[in-house]
């Protein structure tokens, strides 16, 4: 007996039905199938509709695009912390290409110390490097003088400890980027997340081989600064994303959503 094999995309996924020539019998199977495939898809996002993260510095578009995704982002402040992370570490675009900026700490790495006890050095004058820096590479952005004046005061500020630094920027860029988002600290540190918590804790990696799949993001291109140079580069730290496209960054990143 002869079959005949649909295709067809849903949410993402790649979905395959096997039916035999009767066309009318074939399709009204087709829409069932549909149906229950769309409405368990729908259940299992209403299911996970929070989800958990850890802060980082001027976070990446991935990890913004995720505050545009859930419901409520529960941010880790009782976790150890990590080193080789995005903790204290950013990527940005300049004349040269990619480029790290990353905040020295005290005690070498850190590994192993709670997350909110971590305390950032000043035996190097990072602050006046990473603003140069970002400066160097932004100056030319169409929105660097709109936002520069909000960022800029981070950059003349000591703060003692990482989180707090990371804490205070991350609410910044969410009221530049106009996003309503529910952000919330973690009461306690939890291996196995509550139910209904999508556990994205590390996911989100500078080393691929340590990055968790993410089939929710997408890389949606925008005009860049240096594109000409070195072609768009993806995923690079918001300020990317924010000095190039200002009040377009927020619909850029409910795109970046799949």
């Amino acid at each position: 007996m002869r079959f005949t094999l649909f295709h067809f995309k849903l949410f993402g996924k790649i979905v395959k039905f096997k039916y035999q020539p009767n066309f009318e019998l074939a399709f009204r199977h087709l829409n069932l199938n549909f149906m229950y495939l769309a409405c368990k898809s729908f259940i299992t996002m209403q299911q996970q509709s929070n989800i958990l993260l850890e802060l980082h510095y001027f976070p990446s578009i991935q990890y913004f695009s995720k505050l545009t995704t859930y419901d409520k982002t529960y941010i880790e402040q009782h976790e150890n912390y990590l080193k080789g992370s995005y903790r204290n570490r950013c990527h940005i675009v300049g004349a040269n290409g990619l480029q790290r900026l990353s905040i020295p700490l005290k005690r070498g790495k850190n590994e192993q110390t709670p997350i909110k006890e971590v305390q950032i050095s000043y035996a190097e004058n990072w602050r006046t490097q990473h603003w140069m820096s970002i400066r160097s590479a932004y100056g030319r952005a169409p929105y660097f003088e709109h936002f520069a004046d909000e960022i800029a005061p981070f950059f003349q500020k000591k703060p003692t400890f990482l989180y707090d630094f990371n804490w205070e920027l991350l609410l910044l860029l969410v009221d530049l980027i106009q996003l309503e988002v529910d952000i919330l600290p973690t009461a306690s540190y939890e291996k196995q997340v509550a139910h209904g918590i999508v556990d994205f804790r590390n996911g989100i990696f500078p080393k691929k081989h340590r990055q968790k799949e993410d089939t929710q993001f997408k890389s949606v291109a925008y005009p860049q600064v240096f594109e000409e140079r070195h072609g768009f580069l993806s995923n690079l730290s918001i300020l990317d994303l924010l000095f190039c496209t200002g009040p377009q960054a927020s619909l850029i990143l409910e795109q970046c959503t799949r």
